[in-house]
């Protein structure tokens, strides 16, 4: 019999399953997002918008509140004076709170560098360049006793720096015998350590090297945290450290020396604030761990880690300024301004949490 006349082979039984199976091509629904959900998405992605848009407003409330006056170039330019120390420790803190840790001896490490430095220059005849060598490297090494009380003991961010802000801040009332040094004292002795308070004039604006100093602060850490794989590696710890781990990160030694550079930038903002004030107290900046942690989270970075641009600190200190600014010249009193600081730093936790339902 040839191959044409064979019986038909008779279907396997999956075969008649699957004829009679649905033949369609699998359709998926495309979400549509509503104008809440797209404005959800964008602030998710681009995190220093809020800020942004915060500051603009402010700008734009006080300026009609208070008139021509607060666009003067003496008034803007006197709001970086006066947040220039609190944005450089907002820049230290910044980078402690991406790795969802926090800092709370930032300012009690400034403030001790400033100490020594003085002691150093003013009392003991160093001189200042090498007194303030030895700040810097005291800044970094007290950031290195954090990050190896964090990493090493395995304690708790908040509980190490509150343990180590009071050890900072008995030390620095020792060695300062809680007096503080006079700015004709350093004028006579060490004037160099008041560099950052020399201004510059510029189309009627009184800009100080403390103010340009924090602006290139914060250009360089957004560099190292945007553009260098140990940044990348911050982000990472910052989102999920046990990610980081097994990803071949070693996490232990990233966040060691983010306490590190942290230390170094308040030994840094030490130096600025002798210029800023023009003596070095030891009871100075006594709320700046608050103020520094204000910046931080209006800025947008969130507390959760892993998220927020380094920025956003800079425009949360000039937002802090602006409404000290603003309200002060509407004639509001300084209880009030506290009130209003209050509800800024409530609101800006409550867009973050808005905020992070998107990846949720």
């Amino acid at each position: 019999m040839s191959d044409t006349q064979k019986p038909a082979r008779k279907s396997q039984e999956f075969e008649q399953t699957l004829d009679r199976s649905d033949k369609k091509v699998a359709e998926f629904n495309v979400a549509r997002h509503t104008p809440i959900e797209r404005v959800q998405h964008l602030l998710h992605n681009n995190p220093t918008l809020v800020p942004v848009i915060v500051l603009v407003l402010s700008l734009v409330v006080f300026g009609l509140i208070a008139g021509g006056r607060f666009f003067s170039a003496f008034n803007l330019s006197l709001i970086m004076q006066q947040v220039s120390i609190i944005g450089m420790l907002a820049a230290a803190q910044s980078l402690i709170i991406i790795t969802a840790g926090i800092d709370l001896s930032v300012a009690a490490i400034m403030v001790l560098m400033s100490v020594i430095m003085g002691n150093l220059a003013v009392y003991m005849g160093v001189p200042s360049g090498l007194a303030i060598l030895v700040g810097f490297a005291g800044g970094a090494a007290a950031g290195l006793f954090n990050g190896l009380l964090i990493t090493k003991v395995k304690l708790p961010p908040f509980i190490t720096t509150l343990g180590t802000w009071s050890i900072y801040y008995s030390l620095l009332l020792w060695l300062s015998g809680a007096q503080s040094i006079r700015g004709t004292d350093i004028d006579e002795n060490a004037p160099f350590l008041k560099f950052f308070g020399e201004t510059v004039e510029l189309a009627g604006a009184r800009i100080t090297l403390g103010s340009l100093l924090m602006v290139m602060i914060f250009v360089v850490l957004w560099y190292l945290l945007n553009k260098t794989a140990w940044g990348r590696h911050v982000y990472a710890i910052g989102d999920d450290k046990e990610a980081a781990e097994l990803s071949g990160i070693r996490t232990d030694r990233v966040l060691v020396s983010v306490y590190m550079v942290a230390g170094f930038v308040c030994a840094v903002a030490a130096w600025a604030s002798i210029g800023r004030v023009g003596s070095i107290s030891p009871q100075s900046f006594y709320e700046g761990n608050l103020q520094s942690i204000t910046a931080v989270v209006i800025g947008g970075i969130s507390l959760f880690g892993g998220r927020g641009s380094i920025m956003g600190a800079l425009f949360g200190a000039l937002i802090v300024g602006v409404f000290q600014s603003g309200l002060r010249m509407a004639g509001v009193d300084v209880l009030w301004q506290v009130f209003a600081i209050g509800w800024l730093i409530i609101i800006a936790v409550a867009i973050d949490q808005w905020i992070r339902r998107v990846s949720a």
